[in-house]
């Protein structure tokens, strides 16, 4: 069988582009590995239009609900499934998957999300999952009364403290610039609270300890004085890196490897082939504009896929 799309993905952008495909009357497989993409650890979530408030799970639950209501109607889900190369055979792609399946397709729809970037210092790796984690709703309650460190000045840093207030006996969130990401209002939540200490112009430089992490350093930037911090606890939050690894060479990707699309239509470099979310090169990245993003991607991809026929 031939599919008119297949799309890569099980997060907001994957599962929009989904139920669009379905409503459309595409015949479609979504390649998920989980549903909910990076957002399905998230303590909670603001603002999912619709809305106020979700927790990870819930909404990682609510998504594959939307998409199992479609299946059958055009749609097939393949979960526990990841999508590991595409390649063009003369007016058709082949889809490669990690369980050795090639799935042949008119199109395809790229929502692949992110991964989170890691720290590269000396201890780092020694230290991972000894005290350096890169998940505050997965891990924080692991750490209660302890003296916990954040990296990061965007949302998900200023987010994961406010989490690890609630139970850890002090944060203190440290930033390689002067100037904040995040939230103007959540970064005034985070300055009010007692417990939090906020340091800025920090480069990182080790994670020391035994058995598990003991301390911290940094360089302060402005002054070259080089500074250790007891902690026990270090919570990364420095942004995103696209899974992308599979497409270098097939399609466009800038110099962080995110899809180079059209921003009027999602299309990428070649032509049958779009994207949306997290893998991008758009300049925001949020769950709603995700979503929308596929769907702006599968009205453009229906009348392609009806041309093309």
């Amino acid at each position: 069988m031939t599919y008119d799309l297949i799309i890569l993905g099980g997060g907001p952008a994957g599962v929009a582009g989904a139920v669009y495909a379905a409503r459309k009357r595409l015949e479609t497989l979504l390649i998920a590995e989980e549903f909910g993409g990076q957002s399905s650890v998230s303590e909670t979530i603001y603002n999912w239009i619709g809305t106020p408030a979700i927790s990870g799970a819930e909404l990682a639950k609510s998504l594959k609900k939307h998409a199992e209501d479609y299946s059958g109607k055009c749609l097939t889900l393949m979960e526990g499934v990841r999508g590991e190369k595409i390649e063009k055979k003369d007016d058709i792609f082949v889809v490669s998957t990690n369980d050795g399946k090639q799935i042949e397709t008119r199109s395809v729809l790229i929502t692949t999300g992110s991964k989170r970037r890691k720290i590269d210092v000396p201890g780092a790796v020694e230290f991972e999952n000894k005290g350096i984690t890169y998940c505050a709703s997965c891990d924080g309650p692991l750490f209660s009364d302890q003296d916990v460190v954040v990296l990061g000045g965007g949302n998900a840093g200023f987010e994961s403290a406010l989490q690890l207030v609630a139970y850890c006996k002090s944060v203190t969130l440290i930033h390689r610039s002067s100037e904040f990401r995040a939230d103007e209002i959540t970064v005034e939540k985070l300055r009010a609270n007692p417990k939090v200490k906020i340091i800025t112009d920090a480069e990182i430089t080790k994670v020391s300890g035994s058995q598990f992490v003991e301390s911290i350093s940094y360089r302060n930037k402005n002054t070259g004085e080089e500074i250790t911090i007891p902690t026990t606890g270090i919570f990364v939050e420095i942004g995103q890196l696209p899974n992308t690894d599979f497409l270098a060479g097939f399609v466009e990707l800038d110099k962080e490897k995110k899809i180079i699309v059209d921003p009027m239509n999602q299309r990428a470099s070649v032509a049958g082939i779009w994207a949306a979310g997290d893998a991008t090169n758009g300049l925001y990245h949020q769950n709603n504009i995700a979503a929308g993003d596929a769907v702006k991607a599968l009205e453009d991809l229906y009348v392609w896929v009806h041309k093309n026929k």
